[in-house]
């Protein structure tokens, strides 16, 4: 006879109690290794979320005043290494120098000795704002090659490439208005006070870096080196040689003396002219010092924000 086959098995057994019980078998019996692989997720997500700082929406004013000697020193090391950079600024001082003061020097003064202290001052002005046209065309250059676009992804100041650039280009002026100097003294001219002219020239080289942000804005907008540069000799053209740089406002014609004596080049030329000559500081050089702040209070913004839209 068969032995009987045992039927299913009957009672009050929750499956759900069963499901229960068996995991927390299985949790008790699992290697700590296994329980460590579990937990580290999460313990990776707290040490990162202790550890990340969100870097600062603003930057400082002193962070960004390094930033920019930072990218100062980089447009030093450029004109180090291609001193070809300075070839204008040292050969069109000499030119002009000579050639103005052939020209108009018997014209105007009588003579060329004569004629010096009021052209010197003068082309000081006209050599630095002239150098200063160049800051555009080099802008541009760089960010055709695409050396800003990677200055805009670094945690740095909006400002500091642009004003690193700009400031490098100040060495310009100064080798402009050094080499102006120099070819004056060496023609016979002879200032009336030596501090005047030094604190003359750094008054120009602070109003041509105030004026290259003009051409910098250029720089940004326009999308060609050549035109930067014709647009920019187009601007430069009409306030240097329509002012007193060269000759007086009253040997011109009526409707142009009044252009002249309203063109800001005049104001600098006229302060140049007073500390070269006494040293005295007057009106005009008020004049020229709340031009430059209005120039760098309304191009620098436009400037910065024209860069960030079009890089």
């Amino acid at each position: 006879m068969s032995a009987p086959v045992p039927g299913p098995v009957t009672g009050d057994i929750d499956a759900a109690a069963v499901k229960v019980a068996l995991g927390q078998a299985e949790a008790a019996v699992a290697h700590p290794r296994d329980r460590e692989r579990e937990d580290a997720p999460d313990r990776f997500t707290e040490a990162v979320a202790d550890d990340f700082v969100l870097p600062p929406n603003r930057i400082g004013v002193a962070a960004a005043t390094r930033q920019s000697l930072t990218m100062t020193g980089r447009g030093l090391l450029k004109i180090k290494h291609n001193p070809q950079q300075l070839f204008d600024v040292i050969v069109l001082p000499i030119v002009f120098t000579v050639m103005f003061s052939t020209i108009f020097g018997g014209a105007i003064a009588g003579d060329v000795t004569s004629y010096l202290p009021l052209l010197i001052p003068g082309l000081l002005v006209q050599v630095t704002v002239a150098a200063s046209v160049i800051t555009g065309v080099q802008l541009r250059e760089d960010l055709d090659k695409g050396v800003f676009d990677r200055f805009k992804s670094l945690p740095i100041a909006r400002i500091a490439p642009l004003a690193g650039a700009l400031l490098a280009n100040a060495v310009r002026y100064v080798v402009a208005t050094a080499i102006t100097v120099c070819v004056g003294l060496a023609m016979g001219y002879r200032p009336g006070s030596a501090l005047g002219l030094i604190a003359a020239c750094g008054l120009v080289v602070l109003v041509a870096f105030t004026l290259s942000w003009i051409f910098a804005l250029l720089g940004v907008l326009l999308d060609k080196a050549s035109t930067v540069q014709g647009v920019s000799m187009l601007v430069m053209m009409p306030i240097t040689f329509v002012s007193n740089a060269l000759v007086p406002v009253d040997s011109m014609p009526g409707w142009m003396q009044a252009c002249a004596s309203a063109n800001p080049v005049s104001h600098l030329v006229t302060a140049a002219r007073e500390l070269a000559t006494d040293g005295s500081a007057g009106v005009e050089i008020a004049y020229t010092l709340a031009g430059a702040l209005a120039v760098l209070a309304i191009c620098v913004p436009i400037t910065l924000r024209t860069y960030m839209r079009r890089t």
